[in-house]
């Protein structure tokens, strides 16, 4: 066995031990625990080299060793495949979401079961607005000069927004005015897109009957913003106790930068704006950008296609947790989790 490839199994050896322990480890539990067919000489020597290039670091309260960001995604980057989850975890995943009622049940349902699933923090982003396409709109009266119109898109998002009209004149003896401007929006909207939302206001203003222009008017001009404005792009959270559950080298210093930064939402918004169905990101420490997650490590992926196309996500998912993450694992639990979530928004 070639010196390189030896001290990969010796490197991949220190991963699985110290995920697991969460012990530094020295040479001689590796030699113990690993049949690695050399000498503990041998590990102790490979394991100088490692330490000389960066793969791992010795902490001062110990005189074991720990894997650095560069070995985690040494050992990431080498990994052959995915292990696929087992038959009875698939179901249990398919159980827990199948009872879920409607789209916030259903993320509210993921969020749970990722963060129970990986023992770390499970993040789920809305379907993005813009992505999706109207199913439906009902406008219902509330008053003389109120209307509340309530949208409902083919992911199962619902925004409704009450908006204020001007009192119609000259309507056709006998006519229904709200129930002519419920057939007329949706047979504008319905199966088109959010994203060119604004052009199908443009041509409905101009081909609405005269004494309708005042209602599509005003409800046109509340859709407009509904749709076209990126809609405050949504985060659930969940497990969040999980980041407390480690040891003290998980998170050195302090956690609050990152459990606010979980709490703003942004930061977190943003690296899930770079994900895509199927193919799992892992981001590990110092990898990400901001500040407060380089002591933490990022698994996510997109779900669902947006329009049908395999490349666009309706939003992503993952797992926020320490470099020390049980990689394998939480990237077998997020792909599968996304799949299902995906195949159960697309059957909606």
């Amino acid at each position: 066995m070639a010196h390189e490839e030896r001290r990969l199994q010796v490197l991949r050896a220190i991963v699985q031990d110290y995920v697991s322990t969460n012990d530094p480890v020295g040479s001689k539990a590796l030699a113990a625990r690993h049949d690695l067919g050399v000498s503990p000489a041998t590990i102790r020597n490979d394991m100088a080299v490692l330490e000389e290039e960066g793969y791992i670091t010795q902490p001062h309260t110990s005189a074991g060793r720990v894997p650095t960001d560069k070995g985690y995604r040494f050992f990431v980057d080498r990994l052959s495949a995915i292990k696929p989850l087992s038959v009875a975890e698939r179901r249990a995943i398919e159980r827990f979401l199948d009872g879920a009622l409607d789209l916030d049940d259903v993320l509210a349902r993921t969020v749970r079961l990722l963060a129970q699933l990986t023992r770390n923090v499970a993040v789920i982003q809305y379907p993005t607005l813009s992505r999706s396409a109207v199913r439906h709109l009902e406008v219902v009266q509330l008053a003389t000069t109120r209307l509340l119109v309530v949208l409902i898109t083919d992911t199962g998002r619902v925004e409704q927004r009450v908006v204020e009209v001007p009192p119609v004149v000259d309507a056709p003896a006998g006519s229904d005015p709200v129930a002519e401007l419920r057939t007329l929006l949706n047979a504008a909207f319905v199966g088109a897109k959010l994203a060119d939302a604004a052009t199908k206001v443009a041509d409905l203003l101009d081909t609405a009957p005269a004494h309708l222009r005042g209602l599509v008017a005003a409800v046109s001009a509340t859709l407009v913003e509904t749709l076209v404005e990126p809609g405050e792009d949504r985060l659930l959270v969940g497990g969040t106790a999980n980041l407390t559950r480690g040891g003290a080298l998980d998170f050195p210093g302090t956690l609050r930068p990152l459990l606010e930064a979980l709490e703003e939402q942004v930061v977190v918004l943003r690296l899930m704006g770079e994900v895509a169905p199927g193919a799992v990101l892992v981001s590990i420490g110092e990898e990400n950008e901001h500040q407060s997650f380089t002591g933490a490590s990022v698994v996510s992926v997109g779900y669902g296609s947006a329009g049908g196309t395999a490349d666009l996500a309706l939003g992503g998912l993952g797992v926020v947790g320490p470099t020390r993450m049980d990689y394998p694992g939480t990237m077998a639990a997020v792909r599968a989790v996304a799949r299902y979530v995906g195949q159960l928004l697309a059957e909606s």
